[in-house]
């Protein structure tokens, strides 16, 4: 029970951390680069484990095109157009939007499936959209938010839900750490050449700071938080989702704390109607879970 509780509340730590992480590596380069220098790393460190290590088979056949097309949505869209938002919105916005995640994926899995829409589902959403929204209000008016960059943010969060209806819906054979590896580094290389063509070289500084966000978003975020993700995912897929709760209060403690940015009444209010909706949404799955 207190090896759960500790896991739960370091992986609510560190994926909170990302968004943190994206705005201090953008102080030293352009967003893009951050991304594929990020997917690269990470991508490598995991396949070397995997094939190295654990000695792995590799991917054959149909499998490579479940990883290419969940490399697209899972890494380049989603992951891209993360980075590229948090070049506009605050991090608190990032963490807070990432949070919604479970709010698409509840709406999308049911039309994938073919299953009717729960009024509580759809109810849910509406609040997510609204909270997110209350938060933003002020940092509009502030210059810590744009609407490009809400828009931006939008189509990375859907394409993580798609992208997460997509790899439910799959039939996979090979192991977790192998898929991760190879959706990193196949997303990368996909978005390698816009990386190539928008990226200004002379705009970035390679320095400490760029190095110190690359590697903390590597190894505590896309390693550690994810390995942590999937232990709870093990143990009870709907508890694990319970944690997901405390992502967007780490997140604005991070831009706070870290990047000095506001936190207000919108902030407190907009957070709140997020996780009502986070368990409006899915409280009946909580209720079975905890009989």
């Amino acid at each position: 029970m207190i090896k759960n509780l500790i896991a739960g509340i370091l992986f609510a730590m560190l994926w909170a951390s990302a968004s943190a992480a994206t705005k201090i590596g953008l102080l030293s380069a352009q967003p893009f680069v951050i991304g594929n220098f990020r997917f690269f790393i990470a991508g490598i460190l995991m396949l070397t484990y995997a094939y190295i290590f654990q000695k792995n088979r590799l991917p054959k056949g149909s499998e490579w095109k479940q990883l290419t097309i969940y490399g697209i949505l899972n890494v380049s869209i989603y992951l891209g157009c993360f980075v590229l938002a948090m070049k506009h919105v605050s991090a608190g916005i990032g963490s807070l939007s990432t949070a919604t995640n479970p709010l698409f994926i509840s709406i999308l899995s049911a039309f994938w499936l073919s299953r009717p829409v729960k009024k509580t589902e759809i109810l849910g959403l509406i609040l997510g959209i609204i909270g997110v929204g209350t938060a933003t209000y002020p940092l509009l008016k502030n210059s810590f938010a744009d609407v490009e960059g809400l828009i931006i943010l939008a189509i990375s969060m859907l394409s993580y839900s798609v992208g997460t209806v997509y790899y439910s819906s799959q039939k996979w054979e090979l192991p977790i750490v192998v898929i991760n590896g190879w959706q990193v580094l196949l997303g990368g290389f996909i978005l390698l050449p816009v990386t190539l063509f928008f990226t200004d070289w002379s705009a970035n500084t390679f320095d400490l700071r760029f190095w110190g966000s690359v590697f903390w978003l590597v190894i505590p975020v896309s390693i550690g938080a994810v390995q942590l993700w999937l232990y709870l995912l093990k143990i009870d897929p709907v508890k694990a989702s319970l944690w997901l709760f405390l992502c967007p209060i780490f997140g604005f403690i991070y831009a706070s704390f870290i990047l000095h940015e506001p936190i207000t009444t919108y902030t407190y209010v907009g957070t709140l109607l997020v996780i009502a909706g986070l368990y409006l949404a899915q409280r009946e799955k909580f209720k079975t879970s905890l009989k």
